[in-house]
């Protein structure tokens, strides 16, 4: 099972009735060039995030200092008109989330697909 698949596995008991996960990103709290100077930095700083936008809300969520997969907290719930804004670089930070998060190259996709489907939007990722 893929890393998306099993996040949105993981928040399904945390969705209210009839709320679908249209999307999933891993994130970071701490910054991706400490883990250059020790990986401790991250893990001390219990730093894992998941991120779970749905039809209704946009969810996130402390994980586990090892895995995104394991949940142990929900951090912040924003509405999902909320827009995450336009990833770039290889690990790009916004705090449109609610805290300074870092967000890896591999999920900025994730990031623009749930900015497109924030409803009262009329942004659409740019063409390249």
């Amino acid at each position: 099972m893929a890393l998306r698949d099993k996040i949105a596995a993981e928040a399904a008991p945390h969705l209210e009735p009839g709320e679908q996960v249209q999307h999933v990103f891993a994130a970071q709290a701490a910054s991706p060039q400490l883990a250059f100077l020790s990986i401790w930095i991250i893990v001390i700083k219990d730093a894992h995030r998941a991120v779970v936008a749905t039809d209704r809300r946009i969810i996130v969520f402390r994980t586990s200092r090892w895995r995104w997969t394991k949940f142990k907290a929900v951090e912040r719930v924003l509405p999902r008109s909320t827009r995450i804004g336009e990833p770039e670089g290889l690990n790009w930070k916004t705090e449109s989330l609610g805290e300074l998060l870092w967000i890896n190259k591999r999920f900025h996709n994730d990031v623009r697909a749930a900015d497109a489907d924030a409803p009262g939007t009329d942004w659409s990722p740019p063409t390249v």
